[in-house]
């Protein structure tokens, strides 16, 4: 036995006689009866989830606008024009409408598709823009599951700035929702069900601290993170709800 280990008994074996308990009995199914009180599903509004989850974003520096489905593509043009920047890679799954009123309103605009561009072509890339697959709340974080509209991982670690769409319906409050999310899409595409082998979890722009705590950005990945919050179906029965609650207190105050 290691001197660690020995140690560790020793102290254990101290505290149980201090105590006056015995080492536990462990077998296959010790810990079955354990109590699990963490937090499974969330209890904010629709209107609030999102707030927590544009809070959280820009906490880490990342930028974050919002928009309705309809002005999609020329809010995702002013950001790109607003970026500075004029040659983009993206998954060969977005909508040709995210880069095409880009294309006609930025003057030098190139968006190249990744049908499998080599490493060296990503490089000369300076931004990338995808969708994702969910946004959690509680977090500030953003997944992908590298699908058709999110993506080759590769093409969102190597250009330096990355915009990525998340739309409201897509955003979660908490941890073991996206787990259940996951699991709802893959059993709706199989038989069985099926979490991703790679996922990429994005809580901002990519940073690092040494020792010193010098802070280091654009070491993991891009150094600036954009994000359009896309106020779709699940964002506008928020703001029905928060108008029913307005119109609520409206209502009390006139009867008082």
């Amino acid at each position: 036995m290691s001197v660690v280990a020995d140690s560790r008994r020793l102290v254990l074996e101290r505290i149980r006689a201090a105590t006056g308990k015995s080492a536990p009995e462990r077998g296959a199914n010790a810990d079955a009866g354990l109590a699990q009180g963490y937090i499974r599903r969330g209890e904010l509004t629709v209107r609030a989830r999102h707030e927590r989850f544009i809070e959280r974003l820009r906490e880490y520096d990342a930028e974050v606008v919002e928009c309705s489905p309809e002005g999609l593509p020329s809010t995702i043009a002013a950001v790109l024009a607003a970026s500075g920047r004029r040659r983009f890679v993206a998954p060969p799954g977005i909508p040709a409408a995210w880069y095409v009123e880009a294309a006609w309103k930025i003057e030098g605009f190139e968006c190249v598709l990744d049908h499998g561009l080599e490493t060296s072509e990503i490089e000369q890339a300076e931004g990338v823009i995808t969708g994702c697959f969910c946004g959690i709340a509680g977090s500030g974080t953003i997944v992908l599951h590298h699908s058709a509209c999110e993506g080759r991982r590769v093409i969102t670690l190597l250009p330096d700035w990355h915009l990525c769409v998340v739309r409201a319906s897509q955003v979660v409050e908490t941890l073991p929702e996206y787990f259940e999310k996951s699991r709802e899409q893959a059993a709706g595409k199989e038989q069985k069900v099926e979490l991703p082998r790679l996922v990429t979890w994005i809580s901002g722009p990519s940073a690092t601290a040494d020792i010193e705590m010098t802070r280091i950005k654009g070491v993991h990945g891009p150094r600036f993170l954009n994000v359009i919050l896309v106020r779709d179906r699940e964002q506008a029965a928020g703001n029905r709800e928060q108008k029913a609650g307005t119109e609520g207190l409206e209502d009390r105050a006139q009867g008082q």
